[in-house]
């Protein structure tokens, strides 16, 4: 059994995604950001960055105790190689190919990690939850995202998922992060790959049961956020 330390967004779909795909056990335990729920001990002992997702599997296979991990991308590639699954190397591979498809899933995982995340999400803070508009940050980070969209739209052309022989975790790892913010819709017109390649995610059984989890967590999703719940996720220094 796989807890799941989960609050419905973006990050927290990453990991929900590859769970139904899996078909893995696992318990959902709710981390309300918006209360404050991160900073407690009990999940700061699993998540020292105070950030969810993050897992603890009871049955890690090897006979020893219970494993914790966080950060999105390193549980991926964690539940990737415990299942065998989802890694983007093709059956049959020898183990020189192998080797080389898991570099490719690899390099657009932490692409995904380390640029379409945080960019996406500093576009969503100051389009939708900043208390002022500043144009130069709206401006700098619509750019942003509208070039590592395209940087994802070349990937894509003339192949069906972005790394490997198959659908995989770095599709998982981005999916969730396109147009995400439905006050503030980015215009996808220009990136045909990436709208054909998101509906067909979109599609898959597993997607619809991983975000069906949105409104059994948190009934008020979607809701504007209160100034405290602001307060709360955007006003945090040193603790």
């Amino acid at each position: 059994m796989i807890d799941l330390y989960y609050w419905p967004t973006p990050n927290g779909h990453k990991i929900t995604l590859f769970l139904e795909e899996a078909g893995l056990d696992y318990r959902i335990v709710p981390v309300d950001i918006g209360k404050g729920a991160q900073f407690e001990p009990a999940f700061l002992a699993i998540s020292p960055n105070n950030k969810m997702p993050a897992i603890v599997d009871h049955d890690p296979g090897d006979g020893g105790a219970p494993i914790t991990v966080f950060e999105s991308g390193a549980i991926l590639r964690y539940l990737a190689e415990k299942t065998g699954r989802f890694t983007g190397v093709a059956e049959g591979a020898d183990a020189a190919s192998a080797r080389r498809q898991r570099i490719e899933v690899d390099e657009w995982l932490f692409w995904q990690v380390a640029g379409l995340g945080p960019m996406a999400g500093q576009y969503g803070h100051f389009h939708v939850y900043a208390p002022e508009v500043i144009p130069y940050a709206r401006e700098r980070y619509r750019k942003e995202v509208e070039r590592l969209l395209g940087v994802l739209d070349r990937r894509l052309a003339g192949r069906e998922w972005i790394a490997g022989a198959s659908y995989s975790i770095a599709d998982m790892a981005a999916y969730p992060w396109i147009n995400v913010y439905d006050k503030a819709p980015i215009d996808l017109t220009p990136f045909a790959h990436v709208r054909r390649w998101h509906a067909a995610i979109a599609a898959r059984p597993a997607t619809a049961r991983a975000y069906a989890l949105v409104r059994q967590v948190n009934p008020n999703a979607g809701k504007p956020l209160s100034d405290e719940e602001k307060k709360v996720l955007f006003g945090q220094g040193p603790r």
